[in-house]
């Protein structure tokens, strides 16, 4: 019996000694990190359009998952969101008039997106409509909300296309690429008629169709020389600026009046 006691004497000391059980270390999450070429791009009256390059790595990448190719990352530049007036023309009596409009607040201005693959194939269409990711998805508020469903539907499908049509809405397939398992590489597009203003870079990384971490960065846009010029007097004296204005196009018909007038 002496014996029994001694064994289990020292058994206890030696778990004593060796302290509590080592937890298990939880796996680490995936983080997503981007910045931009610049910061900053300027504008001037010869701009027909950029490219934007920014530059991403992937944090805590699993290797197999890099290797098999199951990350995706879809990058978003979106601009300054402001009230949209959408008209809808009819003809009467031979004359092409606005009959019905719809307000809509806070729509972002341009909206360019670039993708590794089809947005179809990164994930299912709940979780862009969640994340508000992609032209189609984005929720454009109407300023009389008791319009009815069909009609606001109509002109927020109006409101899409137009955009698309002159190229602030886009979309690039393709335009995100790794360079390395970690490292990617985005390109996205800059319309020659882009608005001013701070526009937001969002980077949405994917696993397996699972959406994981977002990451985002500012971007400036102004006029630069002399449409700059024009630009800050016509919002800081819009009125001696609209007189000017007026002013100038009276002189200019008086002297087309002179110049081409026939004798």
């Amino acid at each position: 019996m002496a014996g029994l006691r001694t064994v289990a004497a020292a058994a206890l000391l030696s778990l004593l000694a060796a302290g509590p059980p080592a937890k298990a270390q939880a796996p680490l999450t995936e983080n997503i990190q981007i910045g931009l070429s610049t910061d900053n791009v300027s504008i001037t009256a010869g701009f027909s359009g950029a490219d934007l390059t920014i530059f991403g790595s992937l944090e805590n990448a699993d290797p197999l998952v890099a290797r098999q190719g199951r990350y995706d990352v879809i990058v978003v530049l979106e601009g300054p969101a402001r009230p949209v007036v959408v008209r809808r023309k009819d003809r009467v009596l031979g004359v092409w008039v606005n009959l019905e409009s719809e307000t809509f607040e806070n729509v972002p201005v341009s909206y360019s997106v670039a993708t590794t693959r089809p947005l179809q194939d990164v994930t299912d269409p709940n979780s862009y409509k969640q994340l508000s990711l992609g032209a189609s998805n984005l929720y454009l508020q109407p300023a009389d909300a008791e319009d009815s469903p069909a009609t606001i539907e109509e002109f927020t499908a109006a409101l899409r296309e137009r955009k698309a049509a002159t190229g602030l809405y886009s979309e690039n397939v393709g335009g995100v690429q790794f360079l390395s398992q970690n490292l990617f590489r985005a390109t996205v597009r800059l319309a020659p008629n882009v608005p001013v203003g701070t526009h937001k870079a969002r980077a949405f990384l994917f696993k397996s169709g699972l959406f994981i971490k977002e990451s985002s960065a500012q971007l400036e846009i102004r006029k630069s020389g002399f449409e700059q010029s024009i630009f800050r007097v016509a919002h800081d004296y819009s009125f001696l600026y609209g007189v000017f204005a007026v002013s100038l196009a009276m002189l200019t018909g008086w002297l087309g009046r002179l110049v081409f007038r026939k004798d």
